[in-house]
């Protein structure tokens, strides 16, 4: 039991109470959302029941977080949705348990094969809020694809906006005992979610749903329900080799994004005294929980916020709570499956939508656009790309919007103007801290900020021309205290200026030089062209010589 976090002889009876409290009550969480999340992706729902066994016990065996809840997400689950479908259009149960098999096999070997090469930093590589922007679709699309199943109607699935115009027009089909349900059930969990979030409250609907379906007889009434669930445990199932080129791009897509949900749901939950998370470690441990599981006929799996957060608030200190929410499924799949088949599928939907619905947060959207519209466009632009191209495409357009941004941000940092604030021997930006700047006479002091290279050398170089050009100086001091790293381009770009300043009778200083651009500069032959008394270590001698220097013009 040491190999589990959190686990070993420091740890009391009480912590221990405490995880099984807390693998409880996540048990109520998790396997109604797992059920639900396996219709999501066209499954049947004893899939969700396996992806929350097999899987969650090897990431608690494995993964470097000590309370993050593993198993199906809603992003994960419409994913699947998608790339299944292209793979089994006629949704043959055999071959989707085979495709299943294989698209979750090559998820986790994809995660693992990351880990070999040490590729945590990819957790990185979608921004906040593109990935806003991105769930915000998701959600959207989840939401849009449960209300037929409230509503007891059903149309072939064309896209999201072909789809808004199918459900209209089917509206007059729909099933008043359906519907009847499936609101009811909404308004309850909609309620339990407001009073009190992440409440089991979706297990107590459910048992109340199967409950009125065997007495009153509803399934002969025309409500849908689940239907025949094999009894036991997990048949073993082998992935299908002729199946990986056609679903290995989806499965890559997949990979990604389930290790940046565990990834990041793990973080949120950290506390003080928890070991940091270990990015190439929680490669490792998401690729292994896949691969486990896809033999035993899991879906793809992550980390879930939500079902974490229930761990946390209920006092869970180690992955044993997860392994009693494990032991939970293995306990329902034994017991309960002539049970579960009476669920109706409405009720289903009405999870779903509830725990969806959270993906979609206007909040985040406005914080975004108060800090920068540029982001905020981004957000949009994942947003509309979910639902115009769809959901794997969607996380192509993700990725490469946070690129873009990347590089744009990259190609323009900033340059910016410093003076002396008034009555003080400080010196800072112009016009951003409210305080009285006092420029100096013939002097005009920028400071470029972050890496210099090939991108945005001539960026940077024409923006420090625009300056003087406006305020017209004798001397050009360039603070280059912010700047980490140069690289020949930009050296060769600073050097040309300099030279074609001279010609127009403006020196260029240099202060601030850390060791390596210093190292850099001297390679290159800038600071001896200049000599010693244009490069100084720190702006306040600079701006001293400066003075020293103007005082003997005057005198």
């Amino acid at each position: 039991m040491k190999a589990i976090h959190g686990s070993g002889p420091t740890v009391n009876a009480a912590g221990a109470k405490a995880d099984l409290i807390a693998g409880l009550t996540a048990a109520a969480v998790v396997l109604p959302k797992s059920m639900a999340y396996a219709t999501v992706a066209g499954l049947p729902v004893s899939v969700g029941l396996y992806t929350a066994f097999v899987p969650m016990i090897v990431y608690a065996l494995i993964g470097s977080s000590r309370v993050l809840s593993f198993s199906s997400t809603t992003t994960l689950a419409i994913l699947t949705a998608t790339q299944l479908g292209l793979a089994v259009p006629d949704g043959d149960l055999a071959r989707l348990t085979t495709a299943t098999a294989t698209l979750t096999a090559l998820t986790g070997l994809i995660l693992v094969m990351a880990s070999m090469l040490r590729l945590g930093f990819v957790a990185n590589l979608i921004s906040a809020p593109v990935l806003t922007g991105f769930k915000a679709g998701i959600g959207l699309v989840i939401v849009l694809d449960q209300i037929p199943k409230i509503l007891g109607i059903h149309f072939e699935k064309e896209g999201f906006f072909r789809d808004i115009v199918s459900l209209v027009q089917h509206l007059p089909a729909i099933s008043v005992v359906t519907v009847v349900i499936g609101a009811g059930a909404l308004s309850l969990l909609a309620l339990a979610e407001r009073i009190r979030p992440h409440s089991p409250a979706a297990l107590a609907v459910i048992a109340g749903a199967i409950a009125a379906v065997w007495l009153f007889g509803l399934d002969a009434r025309g409500l849908s329900i689940i239907g025949h669930i094999p009894p036991g445990l997990p048949p073993l199932t082998l992935p299908d080799s002729h199946l990986v080129a056609q679903l290995l791009p989806g499965a890559a897509g997949i990979a990604l994004m389930s290790f940046t949900e565990s990834i990041a749901a793990g973080r949120a939950f950290i506390a003080p005294e928890d070991p940091p998370i270990r990015p190439n470690r929680e490669l490792l441990a998401t690729g292994a929980a896949n691969l486990s599981g896809a033999i035993l006929g899991a879906m793809p799996a992550g980390g879930g916020t939500s079902q974490t957060a229930v761990v946390r608030a209920v006092g869970g200190r180690s992955q044993r709570a997860s392994l009693v929410t494990a032991m939970i499924s293995t306990a329902t799949m034994l017991l309960l499956s002539p049970l579960l088949g009476l669920l109706p599928n409405a009720v289903l939907a009405a999870v779903v939508i509830v725990y969806s619905v959270g993906l979609i947060q206007p909040a985040d959207f406005a914080a975004i656009l108060r800090v920068r519209r540029m982001e905020y466009i981004w957000a949009l632009a994942a947003f509309l790309g979910v639902l115009v191209f769809g959901t794997l495409q969607g996380i192509v357009i993700a990725i490469m919007l946070s690129m873009v941004g990347l590089a744009s941000q990259a190609a323009n940092p900033s340059v910016l103007v410093i003076a002396r604030k008034q009555g003080e021997d400080l010196f800072g930006p112009v016009g951003q801290d409210g305080e009285v700047d006092e420029p100096i006479e013939g002097l005009l002091i920028l400071r470029p900020v972050g890496r210099l290279f090939f991108a945005n050398a001539q960026g940077v170089a024409d923006r420090i021309r625009t300056l003087v050009g406006t305020h017209r100086p004798a001397v050009l001091l360039l603070d280059l205290s912010r700047v980490f790293d140069i690289e020949f381009s930009a050296l060769q770009s600073l050097d040309v200026e300099e030279q074609r300043f001279a010609r127009e009778g403006v020196a260029v200083w240099i202060s601030g030089m850390n060791p390596g651009v210093a190292g850099e500069a001297a390679a290159y032959g800038i600071p001896g062209r200049l000599g010693k008394d244009r490069v100084f270590p720190d702006l306040r001698s600079a701006v001293r010589q400066f003075s020293n220097q103007s005082l003997k013009d005057t005198g």
